[in-house]
């Protein structure tokens, strides 16, 4: 019999757009290293720049050919002379062979139920014959419902789903957002889905924000990835530009996907303009944030818990295609009064930008509102985990049993 901190899991973060799903895969990676001691993860990523995250001790990543989405939704290979049918033909090969070499006791399946364009379905298939726990996570909010139920019925996602997974873990509360709204759930999904709360985040171990020359005051202006996040960086510095007198010290963090012509005249701009510090990219964004007075950013799910989890008052500027997720998260969010939203046709008014820049540092703290927002996620996360791997038999790797 296996005891609990000899288990291994395997977790897949399918990384086309931003850094979303990675970051939140290795903070669940994390938090059960930290609580089973000889635990071991195993992260199969698409993101082009894992490599530049920092992994505890028994964290790991297998890389897997990258393939981006485009702002029109479509997918393409970021490696341009291979063809998108090649590259998804050698994700699907590496993921298995990852799957039976690793043999784990438990794969986490982060918001993509078969894999990008189906890629998991057969490994799926394959460790669940050998009795791998498969467990599907899901952000709190995946898109407009008519999306998710015309997507999921194109795919008939829901009856494969009750055909493979044993759990659905939905990293939010129902009473914020209920990601299976509009869809026809049977009894024996709804049974095996658990809302585990938002994942709180935590300063990082070891930070770097020491050697970074910041203000002691700032409002911090994040677009995450940053491939679509060049027009809120836009919009602010067309603020600043607009009313002279709000001369509040700005950090932005443009994102490593940001477009090297848009980076740079961010840059530009940002010169002819006091008090604005301008990076490309901070792996360790949680150490800036914990000392910002105040955050900018579009609303992804990471942001939105490092908001709740930091207590920090924000201002959001939503993306709205390809997916409105951003524009739901934001617009609920509001309505708890826990930050403010623009729409991002409103933010492209430079007045009405520069009015809500100047209302932000004086906003409530979210915290007076907290109690309405679980962020237990990581030890409901780690309590499933536990009561999975307790007393299972542990599956031998492939090449400890030839």
């Amino acid at each position: 019999m296996l005891r609990r901190d000899h288990a291994r899991v395997l977790m897949y973060s399918h990384d086309t757009f931003g850094l979303g799903h990675l970051r939140r895969c290795r903070e669940i990676a994390h938090a059960l290293v930290d609580r089973f001691k000889r635990l071991q993860v195993l992260i199969v990523s698409g993101s082009s720049i894992a490599g530049a995250y920092d992994f505890r001790a028994r964290v790991d990543f297998i890389k897997i050919p990258s393939v981006i989405k485009l702002c029109s939704g479509e997918y393409t290979s970021l490696a341009q002379h291979i063809d998108l049918g090649e590259t998804l033909a050698m994700r699907r090969a590496i993921i298995q062979q990852t799957a039976e070499l690793y043999s784990p006791n438990l794969f986490i399946v982060d918001k993509e139920p078969l894999g990008l364009r189906g890629e998991l379905e057969q490994t799926l298939v394959l460790l669940k014959s050998r009795g791998t726990t498969l467990v599907l996570g899901l952000r709190e909010v995946l898109d407009a419902p008519e999306q998710v139920r015309a997507e999921w019925q194109r795919n008939d996602t829901l009856r494969k789903i009750e055909a493979l997974y044993d759990s659905v873990w939905v990293y939010g509360c129902p009473t914020f957002w209920d990601p299976m709204t509009g869809l026809d759930v049977p009894n024996s999904v709804k049974s095996r889905i658990t809302f585990t709360g938002h994942l709180r985040r935590s300063f990082p171990r070891f930070s770097n924000v020491g050697s970074l020359d910041l203000p002691k005051e700032f409002i911090l202006v994040t677009a995450g990835g940053g491939g679509d996040g060049g027009p809120l960086m836009q919009q602010v510095l067309a603020a600043r530009e607009f009313d002279s007198s709000l001369n509040f010290p700005l950090v932005m963090i443009l994102g490593p996907f940001m477009a090297a012509d848009q980076r740079e005249e961010i840059r530009e701009r940002a010169r002819r303009l006091s008090n604005i510090i301008v990076r490309d990219f901070e792996s360790q964004i949680e150490s800036i944030m914990m000392r910002a007075s105040a955050i900018v950013s579009m609303g992804g799910y990471n942001t939105f818990c490092e908001i709740l989890s930091f207590d920090k008052r924000a201002l959001l500027v939503p993306r709205c295609r390809p997916r409105r997720e951003q524009l739901i998260r934001a617009t609920r969010a509001a309505e708890l009064g826990l930050v403010d939203v623009l729409d991002p046709l409103a933010a492209a008014d430079p007045k009405v930008m520069a009015e809500a820049l100047r209302r932000l540092p004086e906003r409530p703290l979210p915290s007076s509102l907290q109690g309405r927002i679980n962020l237990d996620g990581l030890e409901t996360v780690c309590g499933a985990v536990g009561d999975y791997i307790n007393d299972v038999t542990c599956p031998l790797p492939a090449y400890a049993a030839m």
